[in-house]
């Protein structure tokens, strides 16, 4: 029987592979849902950051529950809190980001791919995008009558590969004052970089607690639930433009 862990080692924090002989066993699906006026946008993605700042100040978020999970937690692409813990019944959770402004930061986040399955919306208020990046083309779903808008997509090259190693990177924006989903399969790459301010996802994993027993891991953490697929953060550089 093969091993159905993805990682080598179950805790690691940093767990690095080889983005040469990386290949993608799906795709990302992308769902465009709504458009909002600018203050309506910004009134739910602040009031969704003010939540996770508010975990970052509580010392009880930020402490092992009785159940060993912290529920405040830091990862590339912002700042986290586990809104809703899995328990015996129930094998799901749900986290909220704050995402990190990488013009602010200096740094974007790297390619990367989870042991478990995502369903994130992403949000943006005004003047606010995100570039959401993946080394296999998105499938994006376009109900005519019902899909509000196409997000805008286009291919660049994979800024941070080793030298010698050439690989495609196919890029899709969120537009400012907009939610858009994206389901992401297990082990299937992806980055999000946000451009601008305001912007935050609401995201459900629905198989938590079997991703972290299938890896045989200590506990719930994000970073130790993820494989990068480069060594160091790129700059900014290589994610805050986007072509006119």
């Amino acid at each position: 029987m093969s091993d159905p862990r993805l990682k080598r080692d179950a805790d690691a924090e940093n767990e690095v592979h080889d983005v040469a002989s990386f290949v993608d066993p799906a795709r990302n699906v992308v769902t465009p849902v709504l458009r909002l006026p600018e203050a309506a946008a910004l009134a739910v993605v602040t009031a969704f950051a003010e939540i996770v700042g508010a975990a970052k100040r509580s010392r009880t978020a930020t402490t092992e529950d009785r159940d060993g999970i912290v529920r405040s937690q830091v990862f590339e692409e912002g700042d986290v809190y586990l809104l809703d813990t899995p328990f015996d019944d129930f094998f799901a959770d749900r986290y909220v980001m704050d995402f990190y402004n990488v013009r602010e930061r200096g740094v974007c986040s790297r390619m990367h791919l989870h042991t478990g399955l995502r369903f994130v919306r992403m949000m943006t208020g005004p003047e606010t995008r995100i570039r959401v990046s993946s080394l296999s083309p998105f499938e994006v779903t376009n109900v005519p009558g019902v899909t509000p808008f196409v997000p805008r997509e286009f291919e660049d090259e994979l800024p941070d590969a080793p030298e010698g190693v050439r690989r495609t990177r196919y890029n899709l924006v969120v537009p400012p004052c907009s939610f858009v989903d994206m389901q992401i399969p297990r082990g299937v790459s992806h980055q999000f970089n946000a451009i601008g301010e305001h912007a935050v996802i609401d995201s459900v994993h629905p198989e938590e607690s079997i991703e972290t027993f299938r890896e045989k891991m200590s506990g719930y953490r994000m970073m130790a639930q993820t494989v990068f697929l480069a060594e160091e953060l790129p700059s900014s550089e290589a994610c805050e433009n986007l072509p006119t």
